[in-house]
């Protein structure tokens, strides 16, 4: 291992040190507080803090001592509100799950594909697959078409991936498709994603409107025909409507009016 390898490696090393004691500490260290505490010298500890302020993993307050970054705290945030969502649609993915026999997902729009962050599984072996951190195109599944028609993420810049026979990569195909969604209030899909897999999904929204989720249910032609996937995407928006209409619901958001 060469002189500029062991140097590289000491400096990763240190850098994510000081970064996970920012991160832990009780206050917001000082620059030389940190220094002090690795027994780095003040200039390395300075150069080595500014390649992570940089990278926005650390930020100074107004007294120039070091707190967890925006790129650290938004992470935190969003997996934060995963979490809550995850708790508040669970019930309903459960339900859907029993009425269907099928597999429930839920999905938020994630960076640069779809983030399916809760699964209910099918009660049957044909057909399950754990959907929950795949890579799965917008385009090409229904959780991701309804996060596309109703404007909670954009269609992606360049080529439409293809993959399989029946996927859509004309642009002007799928807005068309797009605009039916919003019609119908859910989306289908027919052998986009997976030759031989359907899926119907429609959109979870917040209590402004803002569709922040969709949820889906799905599983192999040979066991759900495209009648049963109407049926199933008008099933999916009377659960939700049901589980954000209720009292209790309104409680937790500070929606109940007097009894």
């Amino acid at each position: 291992m060469g002189q500029a390898t062991v140097s590289g490696t000491r400096a990763v090393d240190r850098a994510t040190a000081l970064l996970t004691h920012i991160i832990t500490a009780g206050s917001p260290p000082q620059l030389g507080a940190l220094a002090r505490e690795f027994n780095i010298p003040k200039s390395t500890t300075s150069r080595l803090i500014s390649a992570l302020e940089r990278q926005g993993f650390v930020k100074r307050d107004r007294n120039g001592a070091f707190l967890p970054g925006d790129v650290l705290t938004r992470f935190a945030r969003e997996q934060n509100q995963d979490s809550v969502l995850v708790a508040r649609m669970r019930p309903i993915l459960e339900e859907l799950a029993a009425l269907t026999g099928e597999t429930a997902n839920l999905a938020i729009s994630g960076n640069g594909s779809l983030k399916i962050i809760d699964q209910v599984d099918s009660n049957f072996m044909l057909g399950v697959t754990n959907w929950i951190d795949k890579d799965v195109p917008y385009h090409c599944s229904a959780l991701g078409k309804v996060l596309l028609a109703y404007g909670a993420i954009s269609i992606q810049s360049g080529p439409l991936p293809k993959l399989t026979p029946k996927s859509i990569t004309n642009r002007a195909k799928l807005l068309v498709e797009l605009e039916s969604i919003r019609k119908t209030g859910y989306a289908i899909i027919d052998g986009e994603l997976e030759d031989g897999l359907v899926a119907v999904s429609a959109p979870v929204r917040e209590s402004d409107g803002r569709v922040v989720a969709s949820i889906s249910i799905s599983g192999p032609i040979t066991r759900l025909s495209m009648k049963d996937l109407n049926r199933i995407g008008l099933l999916i928006i009377e659960k939700i409507n049901e589980a954000t209409t209720s009292p209790q619901n309104q409680m937790k958001h500070g929606k109940a009016g007097a009894a």
